[in-house]
């Protein structure tokens, strides 16, 4: 099995880095996966439930880390037994590079199974592999997200949904022209001059004819 992929992340270099090497990290990121825990600098254990087609088994495994370049590049070598299900060993490389203020990451996996999984199809776990990838990164994203400053800061009463409405009392109260009402504006009082009201009916009564026109305009093109 091979699988490549290609992945920006929103975060700095050095803190997708440290993200990577942290276990607790790990164990939250990734599908199934029930610890992960640190023996060394360069070496982890792993337990982690994995279902293939109809292998369904808990893993335990080892990786180990060589040629490693702090914050930029490392390969992974790894292996892993489920039992009768079968076990799985491999070795992966994964590069970081800066993408403006994100992190462009990249790794290759280059992978062997026996045993039961042996006998599963390999389009089915190449399809099983990229679909762990993909929810692994959809949540190790989620993890590195910027916190939003103002997420838990309860709204003041000008910032309410109740406020943004207008009030057409308030209007009148500040000596507004025009009572709002939604989008509708309020038709001309008794109170204006004749010549002025038959002005405003011409008005009204052209701009209803011009958007009758385009209505019928957009009609005939959709």
């Amino acid at each position: 099995m091979e699988l490549t992929g290609d992945v920006v992340i929103n975060a700095a270099r050095t803190r997708v880095w440290m993200a990577l090497n942290d276990p607790a990290v790990l164990t939250a990121c990734i599908p199934g996966c029930e610890s992960v825990e640190q023996v060394s600098p360069l070496e982890k254990t792993a337990r982690m439930l994995v279902k293939v087609g109809p292998v369904r088994a808990t893993f335990s495994g080892r990786i180990l880390m060589s040629d490693v370049v702090e914050a930029e590049s490392c390969a992974m070598t790894f292996e892993g037994s489920g039992g009768a299900a079968g076990m799985a060993r491999g070795r992966s490389q994964v590069t970081l590079s800066d993408e403006g203020e994100n992190t462009r990451l990249r790794y290759t996996v280059q992978a062997s199974v026996a045993g039961k999984l042996g006998l599963v199809g390999g389009r089915m776990i190449d399809g099983a592999a990229k679909q762990m990838a993909d929810q692994f990164f959809n949540a190790f994203q989620s993890h590195l997200a910027p916190a939003q400053p103002n997420a838990d800061k309860p709204l003041t009463a000008s910032e309410t949904p109740e406020a943004s409405q207008v009030n057409p009392r308030g209007a009148q109260a500040q000596g507004a022209d025009l009572t709002v009402v939604g989008a509708a504006v309020a038709p001309p009082t008794s109170s204006q001059s004749p010549d002025k009201m038959e002005w405003l009916r011409v008005k009204w009564f052209a701009l209803g004819v011009l958007a009758t026109a385009v209505g019928v305009w957009l009609g005939a093109k959709l």
